[in-house]
């Protein structure tokens, strides 16, 4: 079986394809226009997303060596996401699907990243075990969730507030550092003293996420040490984004430790955007490593918003026989 997916939730265009459950491709075009605003502007990305799908979706066809007609079904991100980005995508893809006789399938962008960790690129690839927990992290989400099986999953906890990439970045910002910020802080950690700075950590009950806290009080600091030395950014720059980095581990290992406590299972797996952060990415291995649990960290290319994940979640809706009707819409929020 044969599957193009389409991806285009955010800012990113992408389509792949899977055949007999390998990928086969996967293309990602990343819109550059948002870096002068500071974020992604939703009119803008919108219209890119019109600009590329089409050649996009063409060299992902051409890479994988697969012809439109030898397609067995069109898959397609349905939500969450920018509502204007999505109808690009799902429009696309409707059309497509239309056009080939074939069946359509929507695919939950949040899933995707979870079963992004089932992606096999080798019939010998190995893929976790369910069920496992999954530290979801991004700019817009920040969950821990519950993979009982492929198409059923429970959201354990989740930020109240500010996801933990959208602190990376908004930090960053404060910090004059180019948008998206999360890579630059990544970069200067690891010249930095993650221990020279104090930031807030939140003090929320059960298993939900708070980051707010920790911005308005690396905002505060900030804002006391430039009144003494309007350098203080540019002195210690590394110290801060170390700090920073070290705090936002912190607050998401103490719940994932709740987590696992709570709910023991023998794989636990991180995705979304902030999965690509090294400290990050090295915490959880040490995580994992100290309680006996197989660590599952995707690799980088798969943490953005890509369609190799789509195309994954897709594979398995399309074993299971679950199409989606051709007058389904897109939504801009839903949870897992």
């Amino acid at each position: 079986m044969t599957i193009l997916a389409i991806e285009s939730s955010c800012d990113d265009t992408s389509a792949a394809v899977i055949g007999d459950g390998l990928l086969l491709s996967n293309v990602i075009a990343s819109q550059r226009v948002h870096e002068n605003y500071g974020g992604v502007v939703p009119e803008l990305a919108s219209r890119a997303h019109q600009e590329n799908i089409v050649p996009v979706v063409d060299e992902a066809l051409r890479q994988a060596g697969v012809k439109k007609e030898d397609l067995n079904a069109i898959a397609f991100t349905r939500g969450p996401g920018l509502l204007g980005s999505l109808l690009v995508g799902t429009s696309f893809a409707k059309g497509l699907a239309i056009s080939l006789g074939i069946p359509l399938i929507d695919v939950n962008h949040l899933h995707g990243h979870v079963l992004s960790h089932f992606i096999k690129r080798e019939p010998d690839d190995e893929t976790p075990e369910f069920p496992f927990i999954c530290l979801l992290i991004s700019g817009g989400n920040s969950q821990i969730v519950l993979a009982h099986s492929e198409g059923e999953m429970e959201i354990l906890g989740k930020t109240i507030d500010d996801a933990a990439g959208e602190a990376f970045d908004k930090c960053a910002k404060v910090m004059g550092l180019p948008y998206p910020g999360g890579p630059h802080i990544d970069r200067l950690a690891a010249e930095g003293n993650p221990e020279r700075f104090k930031f807030a950590k939140p003090h929320i009950p059960g298993l939900d996420y708070s980051f707010s806290g920790l911005k308005t009080s690396f905002l505060y600091t900030l804002r006391d040490n430039l009144k003494a030395d309007p350098e203080f950014i540019e002195k210690n720059k590394a110290d801060l984004a170390a700090s920073l980095q070290k705090t936002i581990i912190d607050i998401l290992l103490d719940k994932l430790d709740k987590a696992v406590r709570e709910h023991p299972v023998r794989h636990l797996a991180i995705g979304g955007g902030v999965s690509a952060n090294s400290g990050v990415r090295k915490a959880v291995e040490e995580f994992c490593t100290k309680r006996g649990i197989r660590a599952w960290i995707p690799p980088r290319v798969f943490t953005t918003d890509n369609a190799a994940m789509v195309a994954q979640a897709a594979l398995f809706k399309l074993k299971a026989g679950d199409f989606c009707p051709l007058d389904a819409p897109p939504y801009s929020r839903v949870e897992i």
